[in-house]
């Protein structure tokens, strides 16, 4: 298996405190940058969908 290729949002600027996230073909991988080695999240694209929608919805709330 392959090492996926990581990208940080053009929001987090240089730090080394954002969140990383990796798309192969199948899944979407989440990781913190401050720890590239530990542990990750690994989701289906449909529930990063859901996941992306709820928080949207939730940040017109208030």
């Amino acid at each position: 298996m392959t090492e996926p290729t990581w990208q940080k949002s053009t929001y987090s600027e240089q730090g080394s405190a954002c969140v990383e996230m990796a798309t192969p073909p199948t899944t979407i991988h989440i990781r913190d940058s401050k720890t590239p080695s530990g542990p990750h999240l690994t989701l289906r694209p449909a529930a990063w969908a859901d996941f992306l929608s709820d928080v949207g919805r939730r940040s017109t709330r208030r």
